[in-house]
């Protein structure tokens, strides 16, 4: 566990769990919603309980270093070539960031009601 290398693995695969659970918590939803209006007022408010914004920061921090780690991976996981030369990758990973910064801005765009 002391090598930095094994480290940064061990992390990266402990996030998939945070992952795991914001799938889970978005099907409780679903199903509370299709409760009647009483279960999903009452399940909204258990995520805004001061246990349910922890949950959620927890879950939006993980997310963002499996993110990170993962673009930071791509170049090796999955190499692009272009004729019989492979792109560098800084160009794979600044093409994910890239995007990534396109849809959190178009998202919260949307989510303030500009567009």
């Amino acid at each position: 566990m002391r090598q930095g290398r094994y480290v940064r693995y061990m992390i990266r695969e402990a996030t998939c769990l945070f992952i795991g659970l914001q799938a889970f918590v978005l099907i409780v939803g679903i199903y509370r919603l299709s409760q009647g209006p009483e279960a999903y007022d009452a399940y909204l408010a258990a995520l805004w309980s001061p246990m349910g914004l922890l949950m959620c920061l927890a879950i939006l921090v993980a997310a963002v270093i499996h993110s990170i780690t993962w673009f930071n991976l791509t170049p090796k996981a999955m190499p692009l070539w272009i004729g019989d030369k492979q792109a560098p990758g800084w160009i794979i990973v600044g093409a994910h960031y890239g995007g990534w910064f396109v849809v959190s801005v178009a998202f919260l765009l949307l989510a303030g009601g500009i567009f």
